[in-house]
């Protein structure tokens, strides 16, 4: 088994620096993803500003009952 990858190994050429370039399409497809992460990070900050206005107003309820310093559960909460 060895062999055999050792053997495909030494039989592949390897390339000359004129014959491996950049091309277009790939830079193109870089910044289309560079571009998609910007508008997610805006979108994430704009979500977080919203959670935080709405934990100032007093939306979310910071009272625990299990003793745990975490959020009560629905089954708790119903209790």
């Amino acid at each position: 088994m060895l062999s055999v990858v050792l053997q495909a190994a030494a039989s592949d050429p390897v390339p000359a620096e004129n014959d491996v370039k950049a091309g277009w399409v790939a830079l193109v497809v870089v910044l289309l993803l560079v571009v998609a992460v910007v508008f997610l990070l805006r979108s994430f900050v704009k979500q977080l500003k919203k959670v935080d206005a709405a934990d100032q107003a007093g939306v979310y309820d910071e009272k625990t009952d299990n003793g745990s310093g975490l959020p009560p559960t629905t089954i708790e909460h119903d209790r």
